[in-house]
């Protein structure tokens, strides 16, 4: 690769031939920095890009330069080497080998173009990062390099600028790191999430049909019948009436077995009235039954938009669901409130506490606790269970909040 046809900030200091794109400039051609020993300790290259086997230190540098030099040749997990002031490689420590495939005979004096793939060749990547490192002092980037073998890895570039005393522009020094690995793990996560996130919607979609159809239908249907046994036992003989008002019991109980049902699938609050009066209803109806005593605690800005809010009241249906089971608790405590553009909530409880065998923190979460992360992760936030000092568990989660609406802003189309 030529360097001169990467957009170099300093061509003045190319060869008097004027040739930027030479593997190595001649000695008379170089500025006096250039042919000092390189920063990392290690001779300097001979013309045509050979160097001396081994790595000298001048008995001239300080003890400091020459420990820098050690560290810089140990380093196995980082490429670490010098650029010239025109982007010319002038010098290689065994990471760069190890992450780019090049031997320093075969790197040396060649412009470092050659790591970058042809589209950013041609875009003028590698000349632009090197006039934002002189502008800035340093530059910082991630993306895609090649090895010597032609092979693709992501990696995260540091190239800072090395200004002397005078205000002259020295070098570069480049670092670079190879996050290939950590890039694809963290796509697999991404695409575990957005997959999640899907069956998560799709969930709730069937369970709002399924409690609407059984609402709108089934109760209704229910209910009519129940009028009916209540009209028919006025109208026949007393010995059979209680037969019908005992039937119009048993149908009245199917309808609130029923009603519990739907709410359990999708409360209706959540929709029509919010957050506040979903979380209400569940503990007014739910708590009492179990034996626990509640407080709640609603201070949000806003209200959340439908889909946070059932995320936020299913966490808190299994956060309260697991304390009912295992915390042996008397009481618990429910609080909402707005922080950093999100929702903020915790459920507290007086009961026995963790058990260190199933914590977070063994990694040896129940079914319960695992749904609860995973909804709260899904939906760009975090969630953690921790004991309370005097006893009982605290469980906390927050989700982040869309922007509020502007009025400037088109409205989406309501879905049909």
């Amino acid at each position: 690769m030529h360097g001169g046809t990467h957009g170099s900030p300093t061509n003045r200091r190319l060869g008097d031939d004027g040739r930027p794109g030479l593997p190595r400039r001649p000695a008379e051609a170089r500025g006096p920095a250039e042919d000092r020993t390189p920063a990392d300790g290690s001779a300097a290259a001979a013309p045509g890009g050979a160097r001396p086997p081994g790595v000298h230190v001048s008995h001239d540098y300080p003890v400091e330069t020459a420990t820098l030099s050690l560290l810089v040749r140990n380093v196995v997990d980082y490429a670490i080497f010098l650029l010239d002031t025109s982007g010319h490689i002038a010098s290689w420590n065994p990471g760069a080998e190890r992450m780019k495939g090049y031997r320093s005979e075969e790197i040396i004096g060649k412009h470092f173009s050659v790591f970058y793939p042809p589209e950013d060749i041609a875009a003028d990547k590698p000349g632009r990062e090197l006039e934002i490192a002189v502008a800035e002092g340093r530059l910082e980037d991630e993306g895609w390099r090649v090895r010597q073998d032609g092979t693709r890895f992501w990696a995260n570039v540091v190239i800072t600028a090395l200004i002397d005393d005078t205000g002259e522009l020295r070098g570069f020094g480049k670092v670079t790191r190879d996050l290939t690995e950590r890039r694809r793990a963290e796509q697999a996560l991404t695409e575990r999430r957005r997959l999640l996130s899907h069956l998560v919607e799709a969930q709730e979609q069937e369970r709002r049909r399924i409690a609407w159809d059984v609402h709108d239908d089934s109760i209704q249907a229910m209910v009519a019948v129940g009028m009916r046994l209540q009209l028919l036992a006025g109208r026949i003989p007393e010995e059979h009436a209680a037969a019908l008002l005992r039937l119009d019991e048993s149908v009245r109980d199917a309808v609130t077995r029923l009603r519990s049902l739907t709410f359990r699938l999708r409360p209706p609050g959540i929709d029509r009235h919010g957050l506040k009066e979903a979380l209400t209803s569940y503990l007014d109806d739910v708590l009492s039954g179990w034996g626990l005593r509640y407080t709640y605690r609603h201070s949000l800005d806003r209200e959340p938009p439908p889909e946070t809010a059932v995320t936020i009241f299913r966490i808190c249906q299994e956060a309260l669901t697991n304390v009912h089971r295992h915390a042996r608790a008397t009481a618990v405590a429910i609080s909402c409130g707005s922080v950093d553009n999100g929702v903020l909530t915790r459920v507290t409880d007086d009961g026995v506490g963790i058990d260190p065998r199933h914590s977070a923190l063994a990694g040896l979460e129940h079914f319960g606790t695992m749904e609860m992360r995973e909804r709260a992760e899904t939906a760009h936030g975090w969630w953690t269970m921790r004991p309370e000092p005097q006893g009982g568990t605290t469980v906390e989660f927050w989700l982040p909040l869309p922007p509020p609406f502007s009025p400037a802003a088109p409205a989406a189309p309501d879905l049909p």
